[in-house]
């Protein structure tokens, strides 16, 4: 967990969804730099949502989402990758017949200036992507791509990395491994906001967390005071 600073990302009574039905109903959510930020809640509670509302895929049909002071409110993906936003889906997160490498390069697609130190970064950081750099993406482990998806949007040094439930479908063997990159990550500076079903685990390693339920801010604490809560406990998190 590295210093707080500012807040970087404001979302403020966020209403949204899919076809003009929206699923978010007044959300409220903000995320300081250098800060690693949770959501946890009930399968359909909107937070999967909520990420894809705040990096542009799911429309914003009330309220305000804004980066660094800046309203991003319904802006396109590409534009908020430019403006230093940096999201990896759950699903589909990898290019599955390009090699280690050629996702990294895809990373790096808008900038100008020489990504190769920044590679570099990422390989010391997930060594075995290295090792595997000529490899096709889709012939890895599931954690393994997920390896290859964090570094791909790690590739534009982005101020603000989201993670879309990054352990699930995981062995249990690699799910405290993804949560230890994660911190890494976090301790480069990097501010994080992450949808995680593993919430328990998730809540140890975050400053903060939000709860969600049937689109709704239900709670906001610390990672710790959430666990320590008995009805969050009983009522999201699977029992104490």
């Amino acid at each position: 967990m590295s210093a707080q600073g500012e807040t970087i990302l404001d979302i403020r009574g966020v209403s949204g969804g899919y076809g003009g039905v929206d699923i978010l109903h007044s959300v409220d959510l903000n995320l300081k730099q250098g800060e690693l930020v949770v959501i946890v809640g009930p399968n359909g509670a909107g937070k999967s949502t909520l990420m894809k509302a705040a990096f542009g895929l799911v429309r914003v049909s009330k309220g305000q989402i804004s980066l660094a002071g800046e309203d991003i409110t319904n802006i396109s993906p590409d534009r908020l990758v430019h403006k230093g936003m940096s999201y990896v889906p759950q699903e589909h997160n990898v290019f599955p017949t390009m090699t280690v490498q050629e996702n990294l390069d895809m990373g790096a697609y808008i900038r100008t200036d020489d990504a190769r130190p920044q590679m570099e970064r990422i390989f010391e950081l997930f060594p075995r992507l290295k090792e595997r750099r000529k490899q096709p993406a889709g012939l890895m482990s599931g954690g393994e791509r997920q390896m290859v998806a964090m570094g791909r949007a790690l590739m534009v040094e982005p101020k603000v990395l989201m993670l879309d439930e990054p352990t699930a479908g995981l062995a249990p063997a690699f799910v405290q491994q993804v949560f230890e990159w994660i911190q890494r990550i976090n301790e480069a500076g990097i501010s994080i906001l992450m949808v995680e079903q593993n919430a328990k685990q998730a809540l140890r390693i975050a400053e903060r967390g939000y709860v969600l339920a049937t689109g709704e801010n239900r709670y906001e604490d610390t990672g710790a005071a959430l666990l320590a809560n008995r009805e969050v406990a009983e009522m999201f998190l699977g029992g104490r």
